[in-house]
């Protein structure tokens, strides 16, 4: 009889634990469901940007002969490349032109000019020399207000209209510092001619824009340009998930850019060196393999930054910049880093 109750108290045991962990798969809290992962359209078209910079920004110097003599009026004053001119002795400046006349018109009087630089408000005194070859009067400044270029859109959200693109900000090219926005257009791009890169010289893609503006371009950042499409584009790589920087791995990859007329293309690449703490644009290595796209373009070029990088079915990245010793090779920005980007505009 004891055997017998043994046997009975452990077939009850077992069947109490076989019970007890049923009702633990069964219930299951909502709250613990794994988030669903973020998806949006894959880009790799091209676009067009026309900007005007918020105000009128510094990019170099021009000294100015004057009295036999070369001088710098603008950098004796303090006045740095990456500096914004928001205004002269105390009015607001409209552009570049503007400035030239006011500083002509003014003659050798000292101008008080108003410079943002970063979040910093500054105030200099600047005194124009007059030029010995014309005449004219000169403060040694060189200066820009609008701009234009050619990039790669990278995604696309899943609204069709919110996008991402560069995987860098505009940067000046003399100066290399961020161009402060003011307000940009989006236009369509036709790719005509790809300039091959060398060693030593960065190929370029060539284009023209098209009569039409496609969207507005609302923020300049170091991890992206973003903007608002005025009508969803079509993308022929569809919605994938977004991949995150942990399972990004070395090895083969696709980018999707255009080239040429028929839209964007899927190419081989190899993914290495990945800096998984990386929060700016130059996250890991991205290196051509694709046969196809070395006879085009002989590796990355201008134009191809925000190049969508497609890893495991998901989109883990863009192409943000090519080696100038060796156009096979460049980096790349993790996806997330421009997402979060874009996530902190919007809060």
């Amino acid at each position: 009889m004891n055997k017998n109750f043994k046997k009975t108290s452990a077939r009850a045991l077992l069947a109490f634990l076989l019970c007890t962990v049923l009702l633990c798969a069964l219930i299951v809290p909502v709250g613990a469901a794994l988030p669903q992962r973020e998806r949006v359209f894959v880009g790799g078209g091209a676009f067009g940007v026309r900007y005007v910079t918020d105000g009128i920004m510094v990019v170099g110097y021009c000294d100015v002969t004057s009295g036999g003599h070369a001088k710098n009026p603008a950098k004796a004053a303090g006045i740095r490349p990456g500096d914004c001119i928001t205004e002269i002795n105390g009015q607001a400046v409209e552009g570049a032109r503007a400035l030239a006349d006011i500083i002509e018109n003014g003659k050798q009087a000292p101008l008080t000019l108003t410079l943002r630089r970063g979040e910093e408000i500054k105030s200099v005194t600047l005194s124009p020399l007059a030029c010995d070859g014309d005449g004219h009067w000169r403060t040694g400044l060189w200066v820009r207000d609008t701009g234009a270029g050619i990039g790669t859109v990278t995604y696309v959200c899943e609204n069709g209209r919110d996008f991402g693109g560069l995987g860098h900000g505009i940067c000046d090219g003399a100066s290399g510092c961020l161009v402060p926005l003011s307000r940009g257009t989006v236009m369509g791009v036709t790719i005509s001619d790809v300039q091959r890169g060398e060693v030593g010289t960065p190929g370029e893609l060539k284009g023209h824009f098209a009569a039409n503006k496609i969207g507005a371009l609302t923020t300049n950042t170091p991890c992206g340009v973003f903007g608002v499409l005025t009508e969803a584009q079509p993308t022929t790589a569809g919605l994938l998930p977004v991949g995150h920087r942990d399972e990004l791995h070395e090895g083969v990859a696709t980018c999707w850019c255009t080239l040429d007329d028929e839209g964007p293309q899927e190419y081989t690449v190899k993914i290495s060196d990945i800096h998984r703490t990386a929060r700016d644009n130059k996250c890991f290595t991205v290196t051509v393999t694709d046969k196809a796209l070395l006879e085009k373009t002989g590796g990355i070029v201008q134009g191809m930054s925000g190049s969508p990088i497609v890893q495991d079915g998901r989109l883990v990245g863009a192409i943000t910049h090519v080696l100038i010793g060796n156009p096979t090779t460049g980096y790349g920005i993790f996806i997330e880093n421009m997402l979060a980007q874009m996530d902190g505009l919007a809060s």
